[in-house]
């Protein structure tokens, strides 16, 4: 090779570059996120200026209950985990190609299998906690399983099932901490009490790494950054993850290569539950609540999980920042009614920011699929006339 050649990257460099270089369309999207984002804020801004509070004085208030201190990153990284676990699970079913948007059901069966086992049953030590946890994968993942079901026997669509079943968790889950039976509180005298069960014993609680007023490091955080590596590596360097891929992307190719079509989505649909049901175990133990299962226990997780799952595209490790910025919202939120905001605006604000992410990627497709189809009946006209003459 001369000194004057170009260098031949190899097959790895090579990735590399296609990976650094995303061409026209992939800076396009980058500068079409940017400039939504900015509008996304502006919008933002003018909404809290409208309903008579102060954009700075809110944006001072966020970053107090959310960032100030080591207090506050606590209360975040206490919100990022369950927000961390659904969206995995989210990852995972829509990596697939089923949709599974029960999240919310999903998390109040898990809080549910949870607490039923931390309160009925005779375990001490750290055995208590272990068996709540796989009790809460196990039901939920059951529970999204019943959608699979569904949609094999009686094609009934996934999405609307799995949303569906959400309604069916809250009326199951308010019945049990309404019968003294089964996890309702035990109560002294006729007093009125809110529903709700007994607390979770010491032994079924989260711990956490760090003292107050010290960072704090809860267990929940843990497992679910764990579960988000795992869930990563296990889609992009194992087989499993090539066959989900297939499916996701084919189902009649995965079908005829041999991937078993209906029983991969189905443990997709009940791995993706099961993470949810991790969240609302997180949800009933660690101090994020108070350690007894509650009608409002979810407090949306589910949905803002898919949120986070939605504006990471679908993928776990990109999740974890995203999960991040959600608890800084969340976390921060209620700081924001000091300031004589409506606390609704969150969800406005956190509305605003998924069509940010979300709507760019969509519009420049669509532009470049119509620019395509342009110069495809550009250079069909232009080879009318050559064929005609041809004839002639």
């Amino acid at each position: 090779m001369t000194a004057s050649s170009p260098a031949v990257p190899s097959g790895t460099g090579r990735r590399l570059l296609r990976h650094l270089n995303p061409g026209p369309y992939g800076w396009q999207t980058t500068a079409a996120t940017v400039l939504a984002l900015l509008v996304a804020l502006a919008l933002s801004s003018a909404l809290i200026a409208i309903t008579g509070g102060s954009p700075a004085a809110s944006v001072q208030a966020l970053f107090q209950g959310s960032m100030a201190d080591w207090t506050a990153w606590t209360s975040t990284l206490l919100y990022m985990a369950p927000l961390l676990l659904v969206a995995v699970g989210a990852c995972v079913s829509a990596r697939s190609g089923l949709f599974n948007i029960g999240q919310e059901g999903q998390v109040l069966i898990g809080a549910l299998a949870a607490a039923w086992v931390g309160l009925r049953l005779a375990i001490t030590g750290p055995v208590l906690l272990v068996v709540m946890l796989a009790a809460a994968a196990l039901a939920a993942g059951a529970w999204a399983g019943l959608s699979s079901l569904m949609y094999r026997l009686r094609g009934v669509n996934v999405v609307v099932s799995t949303m569906l079943m959400t309604f069916v968790a809250q009326q199951v889950v308010a019945y049990a901490v309404n019968m003294p039976w089964l996890l309702q509180e035990s109560r002294v005298g006729n007093a009125p009490v809110s529903p709700q069960s007994n607390p979770l014993p010491p032994s079924g609680l989260l711990g956490s790494f760090g003292e107050y007023p010290d960072l704090q490091i809860n267990g929940g955080l843990i497992l679910a950054v764990v579960a988000a590596v795992l869930v990563a590596v296990a889609i992009t360097r194992t087989p499993w993850g090539f066959r989900l891929t297939m499916l996701g992307r084919n189902p009649l190719a995965a079908k005829h290569a041999g991937v078993r079509v209906n029983a991969l989505g189905g443990a997709a649909l009940a791995i993706s539950g099961a993470l949810a049901g991790l969240a609302g175990a997180v949800l009933l133990a660690s101090p994020v609540g108070v350690n007894r299962l509650q009608p409002g226990i979810a407090m949306n997780i589910g949905w803002d999980g898919l949120l986070v799952a939605l504006v990471a595209r679908n993928r776990p490790l990109a999740a974890m920042p995203v999960a991040l910025l959600f608890g800084v919202l969340r976390s921060g939120g209620g700081f924001l009614a000091a300031t004589g905001v409506p606390s609704f605006l969150v969800d406005v604000v956190k509305a605003l920011l998924v069509l940010a992410f979300v709507a760019p990627p969509v519009v420049v497709a669509l532009v470049r699929r119509r620019r395509s189809s342009d110069r495809t009946a550009g250079s069909r006209r232009e080879a009318t006339p050559v064929a005609e003459e041809a004839i002639a």
